[in-house]
């Protein structure tokens, strides 16, 4: 299992990154929100570990921007914070789950394979969208039709799509998701992935699916 770690403490850090390593977990340990932020859409994660207070991006505020951006990954906070209000707060913010320090590491642990089983459609193998069939191992798009082999790139941007039907994502989330936020990449090069996509997608169908919603971005539409 792959864990993104976000905490500033340097000594909590580097004891939590060596314990979940040796539980036989992957670990990727930053001491900035900010820094955290340019690996996520990097690297597949499937939990991040997130100190709610933190120098770039706090924990709390990562976790606005990503749930904002329509990321479906799984988030437990990490925080000294024990109120009501606060759990409260915390989980407002899109977070899975949260965690009170000082906590005991067996139910860190614990709490992380939960988050893990609860995984949903977004990592199955196939998923239906209406007529569509996305099948993430082999990255194509099928329906009664036929089937297209979509790229790395281009499969990303259906997946991110079709999993936000009729929502409008920006330029600048799918730049971001689809070839990382240090990505030298352009709009422009953005509008001719969509158009070489749409040339795909017209083989099975004859509607437009992928609408351009001008000044703004993109979105499916069904």
């Amino acid at each position: 299992m792959n864990i993104l770690l976000a905490e500033d403490d340097k000594q909590l850090g580097g004891l939590l990154s060596t314990m979940l390593r040796r539980a036989d977990f992957q670990v990727t340990w930053v001491e900035r929100g900010d820094d955290a932020y340019k690996k996520i859409y990097s690297d597949n994660y499937d939990v991040l570990l997130l100190d709610w207070m933190m120098p770039g991006l706090s924990g709390i505020d990562l976790c606005q921007r990503l749930r904002a951006e329509t990321y479906q990954g799984k988030i437990l906070l990490l925080t000294a914070r024990d109120s009501v209000e606060d759990k409260v707060a915390g989980l407002d913010s899109g977070a899975d789950d949260y965690l009170v320090k000082p906590f005991e590491f067996p139910e860190l642990v614990a709490r992380i394979k939960a988050l893990a089983r609860r995984i949903e459609h977004y990592q199955q193998e196939e998923t239906d969208y209406g007529d569509f069939k996305l099948n993430r191992s082999a990255e194509t798009l099928s329906n009664k039709n036929g089937t297209i082999q979509l790229s790395p790139r281009e499969f990303k941007i259906v997946d991110i799509l079709l999993c936000n039907r009729d929502k409008v994502i920006p330029r600048e989330i799918l730049l971001d998701r689809v070839w990382g936020i240090d990505g030298d990449i352009t709009a422009n090069n953005l509008d001719a992935h969509i158009k070489l996509l749409r040339k795909k997608i017209a083989q099975i169908t004859s509607e437009e699916i992928i609408k351009n919603v001008r000044g703004v971005g993109y979105k499916i539409e069904r």
